[in-house]
């Protein structure tokens, strides 16, 4: 999906990466800006996905070797899977920017904050049956020991981005402590991660159960409503650009 304006050069593309997660097709959203000089990821999928990550970079005449910086919203598994990989198949040199408080986690310093001892034991029990002995062995060693990356670049709130013609970053904790979403200038697009999601054609907040202060969450949500957006992408229920976005998000907030 190209979310594109005609009067700059730089592009935005939202990516569709599916994959059958704990018994479900589960499909996630990174977003790809790129212009001559550069080509942004944002986020990085879950483990084990850099195949249709390049699969999915290739009708825009990119590969993973292309990847100049990978902006990683927040630690949650989902988004920093393939790091070390794209990092390994990079030949530019992938610079790794994220917020000072999720910084511990993606390097590996501390434990991501979802992973707990009862989430491990849910995540067991929700093992299909008959997968074979060796995955779900791999699947669990690879839930206590996530996928770890360096953080070249700590990024903050407000700052603007000198890349692709412009890229605000929005401080959006709630679900997480130092999630970010992005704006894209010249597009008018919000990059919203896990801030806010896309459930049957609706923009919604988000998900409760995912969300470790709502609070603070519903908080972001009415940050993001003084932003002039034409277009939201969310990384769970994608594109949204139905009506007044900056009146839906109030109400949401409000909500």
């Amino acid at each position: 999906m190209n979310i594109n304006p005609s009067n700059h050069e730089s592009r935005i593309h939202m990516l569709e990466i599916a994959s059958f997660v704990m018994g479900k097709t589960e499909v996630i959203h990174p977003v790809l800006i790129h212009d001559r000089e550069r080509a942004v990821l944002v986020d990085a999928g879950y483990p084990g996905q850099i195949a249709k990550f390049a699969e999915a970079l290739s009708p825009y005449g990119l590969g993973l070797q292309d990847v100049t910086q990978v902006i990683i919203t927040h630690q949650d598994l989902d988004h920093i899977g393939n790091l070390p990989a794209m990092l390994e198949q990079s030949k530019r040199g992938i610079e790794v920017l994220a917020s000072a408080e999720e910084k511990p986690y993606i390097e590996g310093a501390k434990m991501i904050l979802k992973i707990t001892p009862e989430a491990l034991a849910a995540a067991e029990a929700m093992i299909p049956p008959g997968v074979s002995d060796a995955w779900k062995q791999a699947f669990l060693s690879m839930l206590k020991n996530p996928p770890k990356s360096p953080v070249h670049r700590v990024i903050h709130d407000g700052q603007i981005l000198p890349l692709c013609g412009g890229i605000e970053v929005i401080a959006t904790s709630g679900h997480t402590p130092g999630h970010i979403s992005l704006y894209h200038i010249p597009s008018k697009t919000l990059i919203a991660a896990d801030a806010l999601r896309v459930a049957d054609g609706r923009l919604c907040g988000p998900d409760p159960d995912q969300t470790l202060d709502m609070e603070r969450a519903k908080a972001s949500v009415k940050k993001l409503a003084d932003y002039d957006i034409e277009t939201v992408i969310c990384y769970h229920g994608g594109l949204y650009q139905d009506g007044n976005i900056s009146q839906t998000l109030r109400k949401l907030a409000a909500g």
